[in-house]
């Protein structure tokens, strides 16, 4: 990030109501215990999305990338009391830190986790989603989408990350990474099914709303 836009980040977020003290701890220790600790959720960007499930107000909620769990817990403080968020990640040594944190934040019979890929996964859950997360294989993109938009109800909302790709996706030349990126944000650009907006709020959030 550019040192300007780092400075706005950082002003943006002392602007912004603070993490929890669990997000706060479980921040440290995904820094301290995993290898790619920029592979979590940022605190803009959980406010974000504890926002919008406040907003939206899910009954079901999904997420494909679980990692350590800063994102699931932001969902799930969002949920209305009887909702549900389910959560889905491939890498089983991360969820002793998932489960550590969300037992810290009180909301084990909230949230879901499902241990393996999504393509696995989401045919077999049996329920219909008002929102979604979409943060897992950036190669996997386009079927996680295909997936996830099945599942979802009418006026539902979908949020995909990393759709900017280091901004590498509005570069003439593209690696075969940022092509794959760019190839998905124009897939939704053509969706008639849906209507989206692409914000630069870190790394690049896409929000995705079916239309009812």
């Amino acid at each position: 990030m550019q040192r300007s836009l780092r400075n706005i980040y950082q002003y943006c977020i002392r602007h912004s109501t603070a993490p929890s003290e669990v997000l706060h701890e479980l921040d440290r220790e995904t820094h301290l215990k995993t290898l790619a600790p920029q592979m979590m959720t940022g605190p803009l960007q959980g406010q974000l999305l504890r926002f919008i499930s406040l907003w939206v107000k899910p009954k079901f909620a999904l997420e494909i990338g679980t990692f350590t769990g800063y994102g699931s817990i932001c969902i799930a403080e969002g949920l209305p009391a009887d909702g549900i968020l389910h959560t889905i990640e491939p890498n089983r040594e991360l969820a002793y830190i998932f489960q550590k944190y969300v037992a810290k934040a009180g909301l084990s019979e909230r949230i879901q986790l499902h241990t393996g890929r999504a393509e696995a996964v989401i045919p077999d859950l049996d329920c219909r989603f008002d929102l979604a997360m979409i943060d897992g294989g950036k190669q996997d993109y386009s079927l996680h989408y295909d997936l996830v938009i099945e599942k979802m109800n009418l006026g539902g909302v979908i949020l995909v990350d990393n759709v900017l790709w280091d901004g590498k996706v509005a570069l003439e030349k593209k690696d075969k990474d940022t092509t794959l990126i760019h190839q998905f944000n124009e897939k939704i650009q053509a969706d008639s099914r849906v209507e989206n907006l692409l914000l630069p709020l870190r790394d690049g959030v896409m929000i995705i709303r079916v239309k009812v």
